[in-house]
Order: structure tokens, then sequence, then C-alpha cells
């Protein structure tokens, strides 16, 4: 294997890559984001420096993947907090939790998304759209929304101008001494959407302490609202938006 046949390879063990390069195409992606106001100090203490909180709002995540290039289909769950960058809107990565190797890999190398291996679960179980997670064998997140309560169609434009929103990752990885090699904040935005369906409706999430599955560290105070989407988009690669260690 020659140096060149090393720097042009797409991801570790060479010999069979875990993913391809991208960026990554995603169709009929399925979302159920719960919204809800949590605790500012829980907030605060999650959210790295330089990035601000925008209020006490954070979002509980569902997604179903059916076709993404590249890592195949898998379902993910998470934690966002909704944060300011430089005085921009964004929304921060907390914590991840997937089904898939390939995802969960590539995620954590290229953008350093917070992703660990769960059992996250999104279907429709007759009148209601409802997402699990399970970690070790429990379950420790349960969220609900009636399926299809209010048609946002009229309304794709603020959708969509969400779904366009700052995305930004805190991506830490040691050197071979165990001291940090990277840490950044990357920044991303979601391209090429194209919005399917958005629907409003009720919502309900309930969260179980765990320690290694921290869901509930950002506990609920108040719903918000619930959002139930499907869209096709690429995830295109990031850029640094701060260098911890320059």
């Amino acid at each position: 294997m020659t140096r060149d046949e090393i720097l042009a390879a797409s991801s570790m063990p060479l010999s069979s890559p875990s993913y391809p390069k991208g960026p990554y195409r995603f169709i009929d992606r399925e979302y159920l984001l719960i919204h809800y106001e949590s605790d500012p100090d829980a907030i605060r203490e999650m959210l790295p420096e330089p990035l601000e909180p925008d209020g006490n709002h954070v979002i509980f995540e569902w997604m179903k993947m059916l076709d993404s290039s590249g890592f195949g289909s898998y379902q993910e769950s998470g934690i966002n907090i909704a944060a300011k960058w430089n005085g921009t809107p964004c929304n921060y990565s907390a914590m991840m939790f997937l089904d898939d190797e390939p995802p969960t890999t590539g995620g954590r190398e290229i953008w350093g998304f917070p992703k660990k291996i769960g059992r996250p679960d999104l279907r429709v179980i007759h009148d209601t759209l409802t997402g699990a997670l399970r970690y070790d064998e429990r379950e420790v997140a349960f969220g609900t929304m009636g399926y299809k309560y209010q048609s946002l169609a009229q309304d794709h434009a603020a959708t969509l101008e969400g779904m366009r929103k700052l995305s930004v990752n805190l991506k830490f990885i040691p050197d071979v001494d165990g001291g940090p090699k990277i840490a950044q904040l990357v920044g991303y935005h979601l391209q090429d959407i194209t919005l399917k369906g958005a629907w409003a409706g009720p919502a309900r999430l309930h969260l179980v302490p765990h320690v290694n599955c921290r869901v509930a560290d950002l506990p609920v105070r108040k719903i918000l609202f619930g959002r139930h989407l499907i869209a096709d988009l690429t995830l295109p690669y990031g850029r640094v938006l701060y260098d911890y260690l320059a």
C-alpha cells in the first residue's frame, strides 16, 4: 500500500473502510422533534464555551434514515441545545445514539458528532407517532406526538429555515499519548433540502436517568411543541468555527 493510496483512503480500516467519502444524501429522512424548556444551569454546564444559551430551549429528536448513501438504513436519537455562536442562532448537538456502526464512526471522525451505540426506535402506533430509546437494554427516553394532527404545508418556508439553521458539534480526538490532538467546534448546514411533509401536534417526553446515557441530565420543565418531518437532504462536510488548541 503506497503513501498516495493511504492518503486517498476514505476511512479506517483501510482494508475495509467503515464508510466512503461524502457528501452524504438522505432520502425520506423522518423526524420526531420534541421541543421543550429545560433547566438553565444544566444547559450552561453542558454547553461548551464560547457558545451561549439561546433561552432554555432543548430539542429531543428521533430520526429514521431509510436510505442514506454510504451509511445505509438506520435510526438515531439525541438531544440538541438551542444556542448562539457569535450572536448567530444555532443548534448544539449534546448527545446522539444510533443502531448502526458506519454513521456512528463516520459522524464522530468527520464532524465530531457525539455518537454512541444505542437502540432508538421511531414508529407509528395507531394514532401516535412514538419514539423510544433503549441503552444497555433499558428504556431511557420515550416520546409521543399526535400523528399528523396539523399540516404545516402552508408554512414550509419556516420549517425549511429551521432545518437550514447552523448546527454545531464539539469534536474531540486524543493523540497517541492520550492528550488532546483535535479540540474544535465544527459547524455545518444541511443542504439541498426537499421537504416532503411537515406536521405539528401535541407531544410528551419522558426521560430516565442513566449514568452512560445522560439524556435526563437535561430535564423536561415544559413541553413547547412537537414536529413531525419527512425530507430529502444532503449532509455536507463541515468547517472549523473555533479551535481550542490554537
